[in-house]
C-alpha cells in the first residue's frame, strides 16, 4: 500500500484546473541517476511528494540524498508499493527488461502512472505494465542533465517529448507543466526518429565542437573556448532561425582549394578529425546545392576532393 498523503487527483481531469490537476500525489522513482532526482525535485516544489526512490550505484545514491533528503532508498518493488506516480529514469536499453520484470512480479498496480523519461521509446515500451492496468505515460526532457541541483532551474521552458494514449494527453501534458516544462506531443510511431533528431544535433554537436577546440590548440590557442564561443553561438542561431540558407564557409562558396588545404593539414595533425571533416564537408555540400546556394559544377570538383583517399 502507498503511504497515505492524500487522495490521487483525477488524472482526467482539466489540468488548468488546480482542484483537478494530478496534484498532492505520492511519487517513486525507480533509476536515481541524473534524470530521475531532478524531475522528483521538480514534481516536490508542484506539490507532490517523493516517497521512496530506489539506485544502486554510490553516485546515484548521493544524487538522490543531494536532490530528494530524507527520501528512503529502497528496492524497485518497494517503489512500486509506495508511489501512485513512478518514474522509471533508467538508461533506455535496461527499460523493457526492468518493466517486463516489475509487471511479472505483480508490482504494478492498476491506476498506478507510470512514466518513463527515454527518448528512444513511446510507451509501447510500457506494454506489460499496461496490461496490468498501469497509465503508461513517456516524457522526454530535451535536455542535458548534471545531476545537480541546477537542472532543476533549467526545467523551466525545457521541452519534454510527450507520448501517451490519447485518453491519458492531459495528465501527460499537466505533470509536464507542472515540473516547469513545454509539452510537445510526439506521436508513437515517430517517436524515434524523434530521438535520433535530438541525439544527432546534441551529442553530435558536443564531438564538433571538442574537435575544434583539439585543433586551436594544436594551432597554439591557448583558450579555444574564449575564440569559437561567440562564432558557434552566432552560427547555432542563424541555423535555428534559417537553416540550411545560414550556410558560410569555404564548402557553401565552393572554394576547393581551401578545402584541399584544410585536408592536407588534418591527413597530418589529425587523421580522425580528417574523417569527419570529409563526412561533414559532403553533407553540407550536398545541402547547399538543394537549397540553391552551391551551384553543380564547384560541388561536383568539392566532391572530387572530398572523395580522394589521400591529402
Amino acid at each position: 500500500m502507498h503511504e497515505d498523503f492524500g487522495p490521487p487527483a483525477d488524472p482526467f481531469g482539466d489540468p488548468g484546473d488546480p482542484e483537478n490537476r494530478p496534484a498532492r500525489l505520492a511519487v517513486g522513482i525507480v533509476g536515481t541517476g541524473r534524470v530521475g532526482p531532478a524531475l522528483g525535485a521538480a514534481l516536490q516544489l508542484a506539490g507532490h511528494k517523493v516517497v521512496a526512490a530506489s539506485g544502486v550505484s554510490a553516485a546515484s545514491r548521493r544524487r538522490a540524498e543531494a536532490l530528494l533528503p530524507g527520501v528512503r532508498l529502497v528496492t524497485p518493488p518497494q517503489v512500486m508499493a509506495a508511489a501512485d506516480l513512478v518514474l522509471l529514469t533508467v538508461p533506455d536499453d535496461v527499460l523493457a527488461e526492468l518493466v517486463a520484470g516489475l509487471a511479472a512480479t505483480g508490482a504494478v498496480r492498476p491506476g498506478q502512472i507510470l512514466v518513463h523519461t527515454s527518448g528512444a521509446h513511446g510507451v509501447g515500451v510500457l506494454e506489460p505494465a499496461t496490461r496490468a492496468g498501469a497509465l503508461p505515460l513517456a516524457l522526454h526532457p530535451a535536455m542535458t542533465f548534471t545531476g545537480t541541483s541546477v537542472d532543476v532551474a533549467r526545467l523551466a521552458g525545457c521541452p519534454f517529448g510527450v507520448t501517451a494514449p490519447e485518453e491519458l494527453r492531459p495528465v501527460a501534458e499537466a505533470l509536464v507543466v507542472e515540473m516547469g516544462g513545454e509539452p510537445e506531443w510526439v506521436p508513437e510511431q515517430v517517436r524515434a526518429v524523434y530521438h535520433t533528431a535530438l541525439a544527432h544535433g546534441a551529442n553530435h554537436l558536443v564531438t564538433l565542437v571538442a574537435q575544434a577546440m583539439e585543433l586551436l590548440r594544436t594551432a597554439g590557442v591557448a583558450e579555444p573556448g574564449q575564440l569559437l564561443g561567440p562564432l558557434l553561438g552566432a552560427a547555432l542561431d542563424n541555423a535555428l532561425r534559417s537553416g540550411d540558407l545560414a550556410l558560410t564557409g569555404p564548402v557553401a562558396r565552393g572554394d576547393v582549394g581551401t578545402v584541399r588545404k584544410h585536408l592536407g593539414q588534418l591527413a597530418t595533425v589529425s587523421p580522425d578529425i580528417g574523417q569527419a571533416y570529409r563526412a561533414m564537408a559532403r553533407a553540407t555540400a550536398q545541402r547547399a546545392v538543394r537549397n540553391g546556394s552551391l551551384k553543380a559544377e564547384p560541388a561536383a570538383a568539392l566532391l572530387d576532393v572530398l572523395n580522394e583517399e589521400n591529402h
